[in-house]
Order: structure tokens, then C-alpha cells, then sequence
């Protein structure tokens, strides 16, 4: 992802690549980030992150600890945050919360543009089709993907389920095994898969007597996540502090 985002910034009229991040245990560390994408050629890659914070915005697709220091220099520096990072437990997000009372971060599952808009027309469908129509998410990524359900098909189900008026941790089905009995009315159920070096594919299902409707988004390059990022962090600095998504970003809230 890293290398995607020094091309997408390349790529970008008035952005420049100030710094480049990696783990303290890299091999990359101390090498030039011209050597992953020409524009980024001059900075050196490192890991202190105090240091990048000198830059207008940080852009952060990592792991929810990494993350959270990454938040918390921000925080400390003033500087916005773009956050690609998935997987966190509730007292992580409520860190992630408290840290955009103080300065402006975008957070977004998936910085797709196709993806964002695939989510406007679930919250569409759901309020339209109602409870008489079944609702599944099925999801698959790469073998080295770590969590599951993906931070998207969570966003997805999330949506559907508000726009019912009620919430996956009420009505989530995240497993099932063995007989589980009829399906319950009302419910999101989630399916994963992990193989290969899948990109992202996610597919809600809107599933009614007589007949079925799919809105499915793929992924077929991680160009669009970087991009999607990019534009994020363009449109982020300047901004009051607050937790903002990339419906925000794309002019598409409400």
C-alpha cells in the first residue's frame, strides 16, 4: 500500500511527499523512497514518527497499535490524519474519537470512490426493500489478510442495518455452523473468504420472494485506495477538528 500511495501522490497536482514511514524492524529503513515511486525520490524512509509530523497530513494503513501512535503524535503536533487502518476493538475507536475533538481526521474502511458510492446504494436499497428482503454480505480478500469480516463489509452491513433502524451488534450474524434453525427476520448474516492474492470483492445481497438484487464492488488494484487516500488528505487540511468519512470528502453526507 505504501508504494501505492507514493504514486497516487506523484500523480497529484499540489501534493509532495515529505515523508515516508516504516516499521522500526524494516529492512526498508534508511533507503530512499524514490526507490518504491519516482516522486517520493529524496526522502529517506524512517520511523520516527514525530519527525513526519511536520507534514501538512499523515496517511496511515497500518495496524490498529500502529495506528494509535500514529493518532497520538498527530495529536501532539496538530496535524491532520488520514486513516486507512481496520480491525479496531471499541476502546481503540473511542481513542481514535477523543483525538478528533482536538484535530481533523478522515477514517474510512475503504477509500475506494466505487466503494463509497456501493455503500450509498445499500443505505438506498435497504430503506426502499424494507424487512421482507433477506440481507447478506459476502466479502473476500488475499490469504495475508488478518481480519474478518473486512472493515468494508463491516461498513456495508452497518449501513443496511441502520437504514432497518436497528445495528449489527444486535443483529449481526457473523458465524454459521452445524444447524443453526431458519433464518431469523431482521438479520445481516456476513460471509468471508481468504485466498490467493485477492485484492477486495464485496457483494451485499438483497434477497426477497421471487427474485434477488446484488450490489457488488471489486477491487482489481490497490491504485484506487491510494488515490481515494490522497484525495482525502487534500481535502482534510485546513479543516476543523472532527471525525469525518469519505462521504464527507466526496460532497455525498446525508
Amino acid at each position: 500500500m505504501g508504494r501505492a500511495l507514493l504514486e497516487a501522490a506523484g500523480a497529484t497536482p499540489g501534493v509532495v511527499v515529505s515523508a515516508a514511514l516504516e516499521a522500526p524492524s524494516s529492512p526498508l529503513l534508511g533507503r530512499d523512497a524514490g526507490e518504491l515511486a519516482a516522486s517520493a525520490r529524496g526522502v529517506a524512509i524512517g520511523s520516527d514518527i514525530a519527525a513526519a509530523c511536520a507534514s501538512d497530513a499523515l496517511i496511515d494503513f497500518t495496524r490498529p497499535a500502529g495506528t494509535l501512535a500514529h493518532v497520538a503524535a498527530c495529536t501532539v503536533a496538530g496535524r491532520a490524519i488520514v486513516i486507512g487502518t481496520t480491525g479496531f476493538e471499541p476502546h481503540e475507536m473511542d481513542a481514535i474519537r477523543a483525538a478528533a475533538t482536538k484535530i481533523p481526521i478522515v477514517l474510512a474502511p475503504n477509500f475506494s470512490i466505487g466503494v463509497n458510492v456501493a455503500l450509498k446504494l445499500v443505505d438506498l436499497a435497504s430503506r426502499a426493500l424494507g424487512p421482507d428482503y433477506d440481507v447478506e454480505v459476502f466479502e473476500m480478500h488475499h490469504r495475508l489478510k488478518v481480519d474478518a469480516p473486512s472493515g468494508t463489509a463491516l461498513k456495508l452491513g452497518e449501513v443496511a442495518a441502520k437504514a432497518r433502524g436497528t445495528t449489527l451488534e444486535k443483529d449481526g450474524v457473523f458465524a454459521r455452523h452445524g444447524v443453526t434453525g431458519e433464518r431469523k427476520g431482521g438479520t445481516v448474516g456476513f460471509s468471508v473468504a481468504r485466498a490467493g492474492d485477492v485484492i477486495g470483492d464485496h457483494t451485499v445481497f438483497f434477497a426477497g420472494a421471487g427474485e434477488r438484487i446484488e450490489i457488488t464492488h471489486r477491487s482489481n488494484s490497490r491504485a484506487t485506495y491510494a488515490q481515494g487516500a490522497i484525495r482525502a488528505a487534500k481535502w482534510l487540511v485546513g479543516r476543523a477538528p472532527g471525525l469525518y468519512g469519505m462521504d464527507d470528502v466526496l460532497g455525498i453526507k446525508g
